[in-house]
Formats: structure tokens, C-alpha cells, sequence
């Protein structure tokens, strides 16, 4: 019998995998994607102390869109790098959180480079 995938589950397996191999530090921390059906969430994370350093979504005051679209996701981006910027982060990872480099992540990546961000 075919069984239908889990595909909440496939993008935890797939964040894991991806979280073995990227890790933050103070000087470089991670830039962490979640998405969900309504809204998206952006943190930077620095690891070794356990700390969120930054966090946007798309329910800031700041953010026009309501929605996890590509338009949303680029104000989001645009807004963790100026966040992110302030507190003098220049660099970090970017960890896509399981999730394909594509569309609404890959819109998010490219406004926090043209941000500012180095990744």
C-alpha cells in the first residue's frame, strides 16, 4: 500500500541535516528561516551562548505584507539586515530550515544580502 509522506517531517530530517553541519558563533551567527502558512520568521542565532541576537516577521509593525509571500519576504529580509546591522553584524549563515532555496526563502536571502548581510 502506498503511504502518503509526512512532509513536516521530511523538512525536520532535512534541518537536521543541514544543522549538523552549520553552527553560529558570536562573530558569524546562523540566520534562521520558518516559515509557516500565514507568516515568516527570521532570527540570528548565536549558537555556542544560545542567544537570539535579531528577530523579524512579518507581524512587526514595520512590515506592510501580512502574508508569507515573495513581497512579505523581501521586506522581511530587507528588515533583518538593518536589525542586524545595528547591533554590527556584518556576516552570519544562513540556515534555510530545511526548505528548498526557492521562492519565498530565496527572496528573503537575496533582500538581507541587499541589506547588508554577507553570507
Amino acid at each position: 500500500m502506498i503511504t502518503k509522506t509526512n512532509r513536516k517531517a521530511e523538512r525536520e530530517r532535512r534541518h537536521l541535516r543541514v544543522r549538523r553541519k552549520i553552527s553560529g558563533t558570536a562573530e558569524c551567527p546562523r540566520l534562521c528561516v520558518y516559515r509557516s502558512n500565514n507568516n515568516l520568521y527570521v532570527q540570528v542565532i548565536d549558537d555556542v551562548q544560545g542567544n537570539t541576537l535579531v528577530a523579524a516577521s512579518t507581524l512587526d509593525k514595520e512590515i506592510k505584507t501580512k502574508h508569507a509571500n515573495k513581497e512579505a519576504a523581501k521586506e522581511v529580509g530587507a528588515l533583518i539586515a538593518k536589525r542586524a546591522i545595528e547591533k554590527n553584524i556584518k556576516s552570519v549563515v544562513f540556515d534555510r530550515g530545511g526548505y528548498i532555496y526557492h521562492g519565498v526563502v530565496k527572496e528573503l536571502a537575496e533582500a538581507a544580502r541587499e541589506g547588508g548581510l554577507d553570507f
